[in-house]
C-alpha cells in the first residue's frame, strides 16, 4: 500500500480525531488512553488502518454497506464527472442520473413504479411513515394511522424510526416516543414462542392477533425487514410470508419491506423480499444502493400509492416533504455504476456461491464448537448464535462476543456482532462480506472465527 498507511505520517490525524471527532456507536472514555481506529485505504475486501495493518473486512464497511468492495475507480469517476456537470438541484426538479437510475432500478422490481430519493435508510423509512399518515388523513378519515413493526427488527435512528424499532436497547433513553407504533412478535424459530409444527404460520398469525386487538380500522402499515438484520440475522420460517401477505390483504394494510441491509444483492437476489415471493406496497433501501461511494436512499412504491397523492384541486394533496440531499446528483450517478458492476461481474451469482461456501464452513464450525447453537442466513448475509449450553440455549455474554470480535481482529479479520440491541440476546456473530468475496476470502474469514472461538471458549 502507499505511504499514507504509515503511522508516523498519520500521528497528527490520530490526535485530531481523538480531540475532535465524535464517533458513531462508540464509548469514548477508553479512547482517552488508546488510539481510535482510523481506516485509511481499501481495495476489494481489504482495508488498511493508520498503523499499516491489513484486514479482511467481513462486514462491508462495518455496517453492511460496501457491497461491491473498495477501490472502485469507475464509481468514483462517475460521481466526479456528474458533480462537475451538475452537482445539485432540489428534487422538485429532476436530474439525468436520478431518472436513469430510477428506471434501471425499477426494472429489477416488478410491480413497483416510483422512487423517492433521500440520503439515509432512516430517512427513507420515515418517508413511508409520513406517506401512510397522510393517506390516513386524506383517504380514511383519519383512521388507519397506526404502524406495526416487529420485535428485533431495526428501521433507523430518528425518533419515529426508533419508535418503530424492536430493539429496546437502541431505543432506551430517547423517549417519549410518538403514538401509533405497535410491536408484533418476532419469528425466530430457534427461540420459539409457540410449540407448534407450522411455526412460520403461527408467527404470522400472531400479527393478526395484534391487528384484532388494536382494531383493523386503525392499522395502516406493517413494516418488516425481509430478514431481520441487527436483531440477529433471522430468516423467517417457511409459511411466514405467505400468511403475512394474506393477513395484510384481509385487513387492507399496506406492506412495507425495509431493504436497507438486504437490498442490492446481499442475499443473492436483487432484494431480500424476492426470496419469498413478497409483493410489497413500499420498499426502502440505502446502504448497498451505491456501496457507500455516495449518500443515497430510495423509498420505492407502487403507482397505486403514488396516485393517492394526485389531486390538483387540493393544495394539501401532494406529498409535502423534501430531502435536501436527495437532490445531490452524485448519489444516483454512483448507484447507476454500482448497479452495472453487480450485473456485469455476475455478483448475484457469486453471492450465492460464496454464501453456500460460508454456510458450509459455519456448519463445520458448529460441529467443532459446542458454543455455536444456531447458524442461519441467506447469500452473503449470515449469522451464528452463540450459547452457553445447546440444551438450554442460554446465550453467551455480550462481553464474550466482544472478545471473539477482538480475537478475530488480531488475526486480521473484521467481523460483526449484535450489540446493545436486544436485552440479554446480543449473542450473534454477523457476517456480510462484499459480494466480490472469493473462496479464499471466505475460508480466511471462517478460519479466523474458528481460532477466535477456541481462544475465548476453549
Amino acid at each position: 500500500m502507499s505511504a499514507v498507511t504509515q503511522s508516523n505520517d498519520l500521528r497528527p490525524v490520530i490526535e485530531a480525531d481523538r480531540a475532535h471527532v465524535w464517533h458513531h456507536m462508540v464509548q469514548h472514555k477508553p479512547l482517552e488512553t488508546s488510539d481510535p481506529r482510523i481506516i485509511v485505504e481499501g481495495k476489494g475486501l481489504r482495508v488498511w488502518d493508520a498503523t499499516g495493518r491489513e484486514f479482511i473486512d467481513a462486514v462491508s464497511g462495518g455496517v453492511w454497506t460496501v457491497n461491491v468492495g473498495y477501490g472502485r475507480t469507475s464509481i468514483a469517476d462517475a460521481v466526479r464527472d456528474q458533480l462537475v456537470r451538475m452537482n445539485y438541484f432540489a428534487q422538485s426538479a429532476g436530474s439525468i442520473p436520478a431518472a436513469r437510475f430510477a428506471e434501471a432500478l425499477l426494472r429489477k422490481m416488478p410491480g413497483l413504479s416510483r422512487v423517492y430519493f433521500g440520503n439515509s435508510g432512516s430517512e427513507a423509512n420515515e418517508k413511508v411513515f409520513k406517506m401512510v399518515r397522510q393517506i390516513a388523513q386524506r383517504h380514511h378519515g383519519g383512521r388507519k394511522w397506526k404502524i406495526l413493526y416487529r420485535d428485533r427488527d431495526y428501521h433507523g435512528t430518528t425518533i419515529a424510526t426508533l419508535a418503530a424499532g424492536g430493539q429496546a436497547e437502541r431505543a432506551a433513553m430517547y423517549g417519549p416516543y410518538p403514538e401509533g407504533f405497535v410491536m408484533v412478535p418476532h419469528c425466530l424459530e430457534y427461540r420459539k414462542q409457540w410449540d407448534v409444527e407450522n411455526y412460520g404460520e403461527r408467527a404470522a398469525d400472531a400479527i393478526e392477533e395484534v391487528i384484532l386487538r388494536e382494531g383493523p380500522d386503525s392499522i395502516g402499515l406493517l413494516c418488516l425487514e425481509p430478514i431481520t438484520a441487527g436483531g440477529g440475522v433471522i430468516v423467517p420460517p417457511k409459511g411466514y410470508w405467505d400468511r403475512v401477505q394474506a393477513i395484510c390483504r384481509k385487513y387492507d394494510i399496506l406492506l412495507h419491506i425495509d431493504e436497507v441491509v438486504c437490498g442490492l444483492g446481499r442475499t443473492g437476489t436483487w432484494f431480500g423480499y424476492q426470496n419469498f415471493g413478497i409483493k410489497p406496497d413500499f420498499v426502502t433501501m440505502a446502504k448497498g444502493v451505491a456501496s457507500g461511494y455516495a449518500a443515497i436512499s430510495c423509498t420505492v412504491t407502487t403507482e397505486a400509492i403514488f396516485d393517492l397523492f394526485k389531486d390538483s384541486a387540493d393544495p394539501m394533496a401532494h406529498f409535502r416533504d423534501i430531502s435536501t440531499f436527495g437532490g445531490c446528483a452524485g448519489g444516483p450517478a454512483a448507484a447507476l455504476e454500482n448497479l452495472r458492476i453487480i450485473e456485469d461481474e455476475g455478483l448475484l451469482e457469486n453471492c450465492l456461491a460464496m454464501g453456500a461456501r460460508l454456510e458450509s464452513n459455519f456448519l463445520a464450525l458448529q460441529e467443532k464448537h459446542a458454543v455455536i447453537g444456531d447458524v442461519r442466513g441467506v447469500g452473503l448475509f449470515r449469522g451464528m448464535e452463540l450459547v452457553v449450553d445447546r440444551a438450554t440455549k442460554e446465550p453467551v455474554s455480550e462481553k464474550s462476543i466482544g472478545q471473539v470480535v477482538a480475537e478475530a481482529a488480531k488475526r486480521g479479520v473484521i467481523i460483526g456482532a449484535s450489540n446493545r440491541s436486544v436485552p440479554g440476546l446480543n449473542n450473534v456473530i454477523c457476517l456480510a462480506p462484499a459480494l466480490v468475496a472469493t473462496a479464499a476470502d471466505i475460508d480466511a474469514i471462517t478460519d479466523a472465527i474458528d481460532q477466535a472461538l477456541s481462544v475465548v471458549y476453549g
